[in-house]
């Protein structure tokens, strides 16, 4: 990615009282809102970080957005990972680069991209999506974001359980109402000492997945957990949290898929950290 803007590129423009703008640039677009318009041609060619004046004076700062701004300002089809829970699941999912990793479903795309990039060029996403519309909006997001869908990236349509085996994943990330269907198969398709990861947005769904999963006897180290976010205000003496904040979205369940069957009453397949 070079460090000037092109015809092309995706732009992301900050404005005053962080207000935030997702453009394409184009040959003779331009881009308008309240305080005013801006030709793009007035950034292409420009590099990154460059400050533009609109019709009206009101300065813009364009730069090109990070996935967390990428995924809150995209279009969405299916509901998407938010930026607060995608880098746990991240972290606690253990996901680095070379892994081989199975996601589904694909939903909008935002957590494909982000597995995309920790696994990287020597690594592999396997991305499965049960309905059609949603798969072709993801692959059209992700293109968007990348230029193109990374040659380690594989997008497929179908139940996700049917994918497993053949796969033969190291980590297993799922956005799926009913994610207890893919444990059975995880238990025997996926590799001794992988991290199996849910996302699931309700109790009852967080329950029958912890379930199964010490029904299974093939995992361990179970755990379940909620992130919240709340933002700071910092300007000169003024320092205080925002009256907003981001609450519950979903939970978050992680678990190592063992070698050998855990007995029923094992305090491995407990939920919970150890004190």
């Amino acid at each position: 990615m070079t460090a000037t803007f092109a015809a092309g590129d995706v732009c992301l423009l900050l404005g005053s009282r962080d207000r935030r703008f997702l453009i394409d640039l184009k040959d003779g677009g331009s881009f308008e809102y309240h305080a005013g318009s801006v030709l793009h041609e007035a950034i292409i060619g420009n590099p990154v970080g460059t400050v533009v004046r609109t019709s009206s004076g009101a300065r813009l700062v364009a730069v090109r957005p990070r996935l967390a701004d990428f995924i809150l300002k995209m279009k969405r089809g299916a509901q998407v990972v938010y930026p607060k829970d995608m880098g746990p699941i991240l972290a606690w999912g253990d996901i680095h680069p070379g892994l081989t990793v199975l996601e589904a479903g694909t939903g909008s795309g935002a957590l494909t991209m982000a597995l995309a990039r920790v696994v990287g060029a020597s690594g592999r996403v396997v991305s499965v999506e049960r309905r059609d519309d949603h798969a072709s909006h993801a692959r059209s997001i992700i293109e968007r974001f990348f230029g193109e869908v990374p040659p380690w990236v594989e997008l497929r349509t179908g139940e996700v359980e049917d994918h497993v085996a053949e796969v033969a994943p190291d980590r297993i990330v799922l956005d799926l109402p009913e994610p207890w269907s893919v444990v059975a198969p995880a238990a025997s398709g996926m590799a001794p000492g992988g991290v199996f990861t849910a996302y699931v947005p309700t109790v009852p769904q967080l329950q029958r997945l912890h379930d199964e999963l010490r029904r299974s006897k093939r995992f361990a180290g179970i755990e379940g957990f909620e992130v919240m976010q709340r933002q700071w205000l910092a300007e000169g003496r003024s320092v205080r949290p925002q009256s907003m904040m981001v609450g519950h979205t979903g939970f978050i369940t992680v678990a190592y898929r063992t070698e050998a069957e855990m007995d029923a009453d094992d305090p491995a397949t407990e939920d919970g950290v150890d004190e």
